[in-house]
C-alpha cells in the first residue's frame, strides 16, 4: 500500500488535492465552484491575492476533481489555541456540485481534511452549520460531529475611531486609564 501523501489523496474515480501554491488555476476554479453552488457572488480574485492565500501554511484548501473537471471544494483554516500550545481546524465551506451530491464526495473532502491535521498532531476539528440547513446538520453527524449549542454573531461594518466602544480602546491601550 502507498504511503500517505497528504497533498493528494486518490478514491476511486475522485482526486483530491490540498491546494498549494502552484495550484492558483484549479483554486480559482474550486473557489468559482464553491461560490456557484452557495448562490453566492464570485469577484474575481487577484493573482497576487491568491498566491497569498495559498501561500499560508494555516490557509487549507482542497479541490475534488473527477475526469478533470472540479466536482467540489473545502477550505479550512488552522488556528493557533492560546489554552496549550497545539491548534484546531475550523471547517469553513464545503461545497460539491449539484451532479456530484450524494456520491461521497463530501465525505472525502472531510476525511482528506482530518488526515491532513491528523498528519499535523491536530484532532480537534469543528464547523459552523446554519440551524436550519438539515442537510449540512445530517452530513456532519454522519461523520461522527457532535453537535455543540453555540449562537455565532456577525459584524459586516468596519470600525472606525468613531465607533469603537470606549472599552474596546482602553483595552486595546492596556486597560482603563
Amino acid at each position: 500500500m502507498a504511503a500517505y501523501d497528504p497533498h493528494v489523496a486518490e478514491t476511486g474515480t475522485i482526486h483530491i488535492r490540498r491546494l498549494g501554491p502552484h495550484d492558483a488555476e484549479l483554486a480559482r476554479t474550486t473557489f468559482a465552484l464553491m461560490a456557484e453552488v452557495f448562490g453566492e457572488t464570485h469577484a474575481p480574485l487577484s493573482d497576487a491575492y491568491v498566491a497569498a492565500l495559498l501561500a499560508r501554511p494555516d490557509f487549507w484548501g482542497f479541490a475534488a476533481t473527477h475526469a478533470g473537471r472540479v466536482v467540489g471544494g473545502l477550505t479550512a483554516h488552522a488556528l493557533m489555541m492560546t489554552a496549550h500550545e497545539g491548534a484546531e481546524v475550523f471547517l469553513y465551506d464545503i461545497a460539491v456540485a449539484p451532479d456530484q451530491q450524494r456520491r461521497g464526495i463530501g465525505r472525502q473532502l472531510v476525511d482528506a481534511l482530518r488526515r491532513e491535521a491528523s498528519s499535523q498532531g491536530i484532532s480537534t476539528m469543528f464547523v459552523p452549520a446554519d440551524d436550519d440547513d438539515t442537510h449540512a446538520l445530517r452530513f456532519y453527524a454522519a461523520l461522527g460531529g457532535k453537535p455543540s449549542k453555540v449562537t455565532l454573531f456577525e459584524f459586516s461594518s468596519p470600525l472606525s475611531a468613531g465607533n469603537i466602544p470606549h472599552h474596546a480602546v482602553s483595552a486595546r491601550d492596556g486597560g482603563d486609564k
